[in-house]
């Protein structure tokens, strides 16, 4: 198994959380806290510590868009997922 098949890339976003970086539990944990001050706080670890592709494998953009507004985010995080929003949030750029 090489190195890419052992690296668990929830890591960059809960290195100091490790309960969260098994990706079984953490999306049961979205599931059944989902629109709770945790589930927002996971999305904002998200947002500022993982890799895009990694973010929108357990939000939608959608659902990102919609909190945007209302999380602690730095500036810079702020301002790239609103370009993300804008690049990949509608239809044909609508």
């Amino acid at each position: 198994m090489g190195v890419a098949n052992t690296m668990n890339y929830l890591k960059a976003a809960f290195w100091d959380y490790p309960q969260f970086t098994d990706e079984t539990t953490l999306r049961s944990c979205l599931r059944e806290r989902k629109d709770t001050s945790l589930y927002f706080w996971l999305m904002g670890r998200f947002l500022e510590n993982a890799r895009v592709v990694d973010t929108l494998n357990f939000f939608a953009i959608e659902e990102i868009a919609g909190q945007l507004s209302k999380l602690k985010l730095r500036p810079y995080t702020r301002k790239k997922w609103i370009r993300m929003v804008e690049i990949y949030g509608t239809p044909s750029g609508k």
